[in-house]
């Protein structure tokens, strides 16, 4: 353990001595929490409407005021030609368009059912459907809220009632769901790509023939190669905390101690993973290219960026082993629902399981490579 001490030491003193790896491992990490995390959202909050009134009536006024109303609807165009408005949904100056028949307030005195069209720019299929449901809700509303007495007397019937409550995210904000996905992010950037540089630098300048030749074991000399780097992952976790809690203002609805224990397992994984591609490449150049391959593979196969539910069945398959997929998993479980080791322990376990297959292939192709 003091060989393995002294290991570590050294390794210590020489990042904090290269200010470009101090950079690369606290500056871009950091900067792309706080700006990635509120640029990547599915969240629509704006939408330019494009308003086709062929009525003209005070009922189709007032529909028209409900969408203005939410705030998530701004009229660009109000025209009566169909033609007109469906060339501002070509040109993007509108993202939906509105068309009120003639004829709708004298329909709606009447008890009858007027048909309202919503022309929807679909080339982002999931930003229409969310478009699509805020405009259900308007209309809904509108139509209980406004019908006429005849239509509410004919609808009083024996029906079920259904109630809903929102859990773990109340407000429907995505910048906490995307900021811990992206927390999970940084932390396998980090144990990765630093670990594959690192081990890769010491073979382009010839320390790690040196070493090899030394009385230090090779389980020492992993020991002391790793152990700076779980640390710095620690470090980047807390600063990523405290970004997220101090200035996103996101309560945690978990205790913090259970991502501790998480992480600490998952940076095994990752830093056996990184380790594991220094047994493979001579550069650092080939580190970061394979490095740059494994990680966009795992990030998007990892639940950050779009739900494991919606992939394709081989994929599903494929995310199990996926360490991040569990880390992220982790996290968003103890940070936004509260969850506690029972609700977490299969995520702990298939990452312990991910960690001693990773290292332990990289212990025996190193053993086999490096002698």
């Amino acid at each position: 353990m003091r060989t393995v001490f002294f290991i570590v030491r050294k390794e210590i003193l020489q990042v904090l001595r290269d200010r470009i790896m101090l950079v690369q491992i606290f500056v871009p990490p950091l900067l792309q929490l706080l700006i990635v995390a509120q640029a990547m959202t599915f969240e629509v909050k704006q939408v330019d409407l494009a308003v086709v009134d062929l009525d003209q009536s005070p009922a189709s006024e007032r529909l028209v005021e409900r969408f203005l109303a939410t705030g998530r609807f701004e009229v660009t165009l109000a025209t009566a030609s169909g033609d007109q408005a469906d060339a501002a949904l070509l040109t993007r100056e509108a993202g939906a368009v509105l068309r009120i028949p003639d004829g709708f307030a004298r329909m709606w005195a009447r008890g009858m059912s007027p048909t309202v069209q919503l022309v929807l720019n679909a080339e982002d299929g999931a930003a229409a459907g969310v478009v699509q449901s805020y405009a259900g809700q308007i209309l809904a509303d509108f139509s209980r809220d406004e019908a006429p007495s005849v239509i509410r007397a004919a609808s009083v019937r024996p029906g079920v009632a259904v109630q809903t409550r929102t859990l773990y995210n109340p407000q429907k904000e995505y910048l906490g769901y995307m900021a811990i996905g992206l927390l999970a992010s940084l932390m396998t950037l980090v144990g990765i790509l630093l670990t594959a540089q690192n081990i890769a630098r010491e073979k382009e300048i010839g320390t790690l023939e040196q070493l090899n030749v030394t009385p230090i074991t090779r389980g020492q000399f992993i020991a002391g190669k790793l152990i700076p780097f779980w640390i710095l992952g620690f470090i980047e976790l807390i600063l990523g905390l405290l970004i997220i809690g101090g200035v996103f203002r996101i309560s945690f609805a978990g205790a913090v101690g259970w991502v501790f224990l998480g992480t600490g397992v998952y940076l095994l994984a990752a830093l056996g993973l990184g380790l594991l591609i220094s047994t493979v490449v001579s550069t650092q150049q080939q580190a970061m290219f394979i490095t740059f391959f494994v990680l966009v593979t795992l990030l998007f196969l990892g639940g950050i960026f779009t739900p494991i539910q919606s992939m394709p069945g081989w994929a599903q398959t494929i995310a199990e082993v996926n360490p991040i997929k569990h880390f992220v998993e982790l996290l968003r479980t103890v940070l936004m629902k509260g969850g506690g080791i029972a609700d977490i322990g299969r995520e702990l376990v298939a990452m312990a399981l991910f960690a001693t297959v990773a290292l332990g292939a990289a212990i025996q192709r190193y053993q086999k490579t490096a002698a």
